[in-house]
């Protein structure tokens, strides 16, 4: 891959110079190769990439948990299907079910039309994972998935209905994909981004890991102390410069994280 470094807002009084750190895939490199090292797709077309601390399912060490067997059990007689791109209409009736979502659960006003219609039409959207209730057939909610056979599946965005909100609904969908993707003899299911609290809930799964900007951890004491450094002084400075972190969370030393590191200049 190829890396370019986007200047991002400086903090002179604490000799912080941030870059956002974008990646283009070279020839023979596929999708999985760059989310495997820490970066995300940047829009629909998978042609650029960022890094992030974003989330992942090591498939081989899941298992379900008390509490995903918990929030299983309160879906009984939900299925999910997983349809290719091509053979997924995204008729009127889904259209306006996705757009009402969006605009409920979304922040500034949901997601427009033509970048929903995009979503479902890009190639960011290999698969859609549908949601269906067996006693009559209803569509509860739609997962759009980017799958790589064998290494990897994306799970994007979800859309599920307004009247289920605070049921729990969206958490079935995503355990019921982590349990699909086991059986499908997936090496690792992606899920997003976690940069607040509210993204914890990425962590219930057996198998979970993160993204730390050197490598994935599996420390959810780790992941909590980072996002304890939303400001103030536990905030200042980059966190590698942070001996207290070090200790707890680098013991080996900097010298160990680097030699492990995959970038390279």
């Amino acid at each position: 891959m190829k890396l370019l470094f986007s200047e991002s807002r400086p903090d002179h009084g604490h000799y912080v110079y941030p870059f956002a750190i974008w990646a283009f895939p070279e020839e023979g490199e596929t999708p999985a190769d760059l989310l495997a090292a820490g970066f995300l797709p940047s829009g629909h077309k998978l042609d650029r990439y960022y890094l992030c601390r974003h989330t992942r399912v090591v498939l081989k060490q899941f298992a379900a948990t008390s509490e995903n067997r918990r929030v299983l059990r309160k879906w009984p007689g939900v299925q999910c299907e997983a349809v290719s791109r091509e053979d997924f209409a995204l008729s009127e009736e889904r259209l306006a079910f996705c757009l009402s979502y969006t605009r409920s659960r979304f922040s500034g006003g949901g997601m427009s039309e033509a970048r929903l219609r995009s979503l479902f039409a890009s190639p960011v959207t290999t698969h859609v994972l549908i949601f269906r209730r067996e006693s009559d057939g209803r569509e509860l909610g739609y997962v759009t998935c980017y799958r790589e056979a064998g290494r990897a599946l994306f799970y994007y965005y979800a859309f599920y209905s307004i009247e289920h909100v605070g049921q729990s609904l969206g958490a079935f969908m995503m355990t019921t994909a982590a349990q699909w993707c086991a059986r499908e003899g997936i090496e690792y299911l992606y899920l997003g981004t976690c940069y607040s609290e509210s993204a914890l809930y990425k962590t219930q799964f057996a198998g979970f890991e993160f993204f730390n900007g050197m490598r994935w951890s599996n420390s959810r004491d780790e992941l909590k102390a980072l996002l304890g450094r939303g400001g103030g002084d536990a905030g200042d400075g980059h966190l590698l410069e942070d001996e207290g972190f070090r200790a707890r969370h680098l013991p080996e030393g900097l010298g160990a994280a680097a030699a492990a590191s995959r970038f390279r200049g």
